[in-house]
């Protein structure tokens, strides 16, 4: 029976075929009123009133994405952030390309600059802007330091840790974390026992350690996880696979064996910066066979530098040169010009990446799970990520090959 419940205010009726978190509803829709989904189904089925017009042929309507780590975009940097209009600024850059929850990542800084960086997303969060906070170090290695800056890397300190999270009022999502520098990963009151007794998990990257090493870390982080009473879920994460790790080795398999067990296992959740630059599409589509889209989630690991030209940023301390779409790390050269070193972040929003996810032959559904459903679980958020009855009415309209049309967050059209 038709219920007018799109013509209710503050209701939105949207039509195109639907992903949700198990398959594709053809020609179906979704009917939300004052901020959350009431139905998901095929139009015939339809308990509205009068049906929106059919929509261009392929369009598709998405779950809003959910990124766990981003540093930037749209010009800003949430590393160099000096107020809040910077973080918004950032924000708002990924939400109008379909990211409706964001967590505001930082890189590796002197104490001072991390607490005050902190202090100002956990304001954020407070509003509503950001999802949560990530800190990308400062306790890594500097023989994989990317594009993290090694002078401001220190042992592990869970006293600096207790600070950080006092500074993020509860907002403190993830940490970074190298197994191998002391005081991480040692048993007792640890980096890794700080972060669980705070409420945020802990997530392997950065390192150098041996398999033996991190499967030892991620065991003690599923099991502190497990039974604490804080923990937003029993699985850690691991920052951007492959990147700021030694490659795989048949006989030195290192950090990326360990992780790829343990999300088989269920243990763990791995990032995948799977945009094309970060990771060649073979081996999106190998760990995605692997570990499916419940042990993976897709970030952007975005600079400012998202959804910008090309040309100069920066990543905290570092100077970053953007050039045919790829950031890359400025290295000093005493009495020549800069040259281009490590690979800094990437430039793609997280829609960018879900189509180049769908690309490299992942399923849709499963590409679409990585960057909304299983990213919502690890934040253990239940309100957001699908598109189901009871949740927020977070969406994205699409073209047939992922271009964003429209964007609505809690029911409400973006600008």
């Amino acid at each position: 029976m038709a219920v007018g419940l799109s013509d209710a205010p503050g209701a939105i009726t949207v039509r195109g075929d639907v992903v949700t978190p198990r398959g594709v509803l053809t020609d179906a829709l979704v009917v939300a009123r004052d901020g959350r989904v009431l139905w998901v189904g095929p139009a015939k089925d339809s308990p509205v009133a009068r049906l929106p017009p059919v929509p261009p042929a392929g369009t598709r309507v998405l779950p809003g994405l959910v990124d766990l780590h981003c540093h930037g975009g749209g010009g800003a940097s949430f590393p160099d952030a000096t107020g809040p209009d910077d973080v918004r600024r950032a924000a708002d850059d990924h939400l109008r390309h379909g990211t409706t929850t964001l967590v505001a990542s930082l890189v590796t800084a002197p104490r001072a600059a991390l607490l005050a960086r902190t202090a100002l997303l956990a304001a954020a969060a407070d509003a509503g802007v950001v999802a949560g906070i990530h800190l990308e170090g400062p306790f890594l290695s500097r023989v994989r330091a990317g594009a993290q800056h090694p002078p401001d890397m220190v042992d592990g300190d869970p006293d600096l840790v207790r600070e950080l999270a006092a500074a993020a009022r509860g907002h403190l999502v993830s940490m970074t974390v190298a197994p191998e520098v002391p005081g991480v990963a040692d048993g007792g009151d640890d980096v890794l026992a700080a972060l669980v007794a705070a409420g945020a998990l802990p997530s392997v990257g950065h390192t150098d350690a041996s398999a033996e090493r991190v499967d030892a870390a991620i065991a003690r982080a599923f099991d502190l996880l497990s039974t604490s009473d804080r923990a937003r879920g029993t699985r850690p994460t691991a920052t951007h696979l492959f990147n700021g790790m030694p490659p795989l080795h048949h006989r030195e398999p290192g950090p990326v064996a360990a992780c790829l067990g343990a999300a088989a296992r269920g243990e763990l959740v791995v990032e995948l910066v799977a945009d094309s630059t970060h990771l060649a599409p073979a081996t999106v589509r190998a760990v995605m066979e692997l570990v499916g889209p419940d042990g993976a989630v897709l970030v952007t690991d975005a600079i400012a530098a998202a959804g910008m030209p090309d040309g100069d940023y920066r990543l905290g301390p570092q100077a970053v040169r953007v050039a045919g779409g790829v950031a890359r790390v400025l290295v000093d050269r005493p009495g020549a010009a800069p040259q281009a070193g490590a690979i800094a972040g990437g430039v793609a929003h997280l829609l960018d990446v879900v189509r180049a996810t769908v690309d490299a032959g992942v399923p849709l559904v499963d590409a679409v799970r990585a960057a909304s459903a299983t990213p919502a679980q690890v934040l253990g958020r239940d309100d957001v990520g699908a598109l189901v009855a009871g949740r927020r009415a977070d969406l994205v309209v699409t073209t047939a090959d992922l271009r964003p049309v429209r964007v609505a967050r809690a029911g409400a059209w973006v600008a």
